[in-house]
């Protein structure tokens, strides 16, 4: 290929691409984050950070990832209500494969949104991601025949320290799009809110209450 054919190619790439800048807002709590990256778009498909330390940092994501997990999941599978204490993780949920709703309970007490619940979709298509601080249990329910869900963590897993709430807890209301999920066993048997002792839930920081 001569050096014009290669300046024009590079030339036609330039026009067809795209460039979606990152966006973040608060969900219906407001620590709890929906991210859109940074995508460049061009003919040839796409390419994104699905991480950046001094971006997200911008945004008041400081955390320091230490793990990376990666699940996969039929239609109908609901995972959750999951949260580690002592020991809390924050995470950051993408999903690269099919969607799902993502679900994050407030458990710290003396907060204001104390038992609240927020739902964010995510798919690969959107890409959009969330991130949920430390404080709050985590779960979802996959929409499409199967998903792959990537989250990283601010601490190790802890099997000590692994704990859960019921996902149809009834205080909590959540409205999942499943009457009937896939569960764990484990999953299926976590207390409510109410009966969790006080002892195992996270407490309010004083700038959060």
């Amino acid at each position: 290929m001569t050096s014009d054919k290669r300046q024009e190619t590079s030339y036609e790439r330039q026009k067809l691409a795209t460039r979606d800048e990152m966006r973040v807002t608060p969900s219906s709590i407001p620590e709890v984050l929906i991210i859109e990256p940074d995508v460049f778009r061009d003919n040839r498909g796409f390419f994104t950070e699905t991480y950046h330390e001094e971006r997200y940092g911008r945004f008041g994501i400081t955390s320091r990832f230490v793990q990376d997990n990666l699940s996969f999941s039929v239609r109908g599978t609901l995972r959750g209500l999951h949260y580690q204490y002592p020991r809390a993780q924050a995470k950051l949920i993408s999903v690269l494969q099919g969607e799902v709703l993502d679900v994050a309970v407030d458990i710290r007490k003396g907060s204001p949104s104390f038992g609240k619940w927020t739902g964010i979709e995510l798919s690969a298509e959107s890409m959009r991601q969330a991130y949920i601080p430390e404080g709050f249990a985590h779960g979802f329910c996959v929409l499409s025949e199967t998903a792959v869900i990537l989250y990283k963590c601010t601490d190790f897993y802890a099997p000590q320290n692994e704990r859960g709430l019921l996902w149809c807890d009834p205080d909590l209301g959540i409205e999942w799009p499943v009457r009937d999920p896939i569960l764990s066993g484990k999953d299926g048997n976590y207390p409510c809110l109410k009966d969790i002792p006080p002892q195992h839930l996270p407490v309010a920081k004083e700038d959060e209450s």
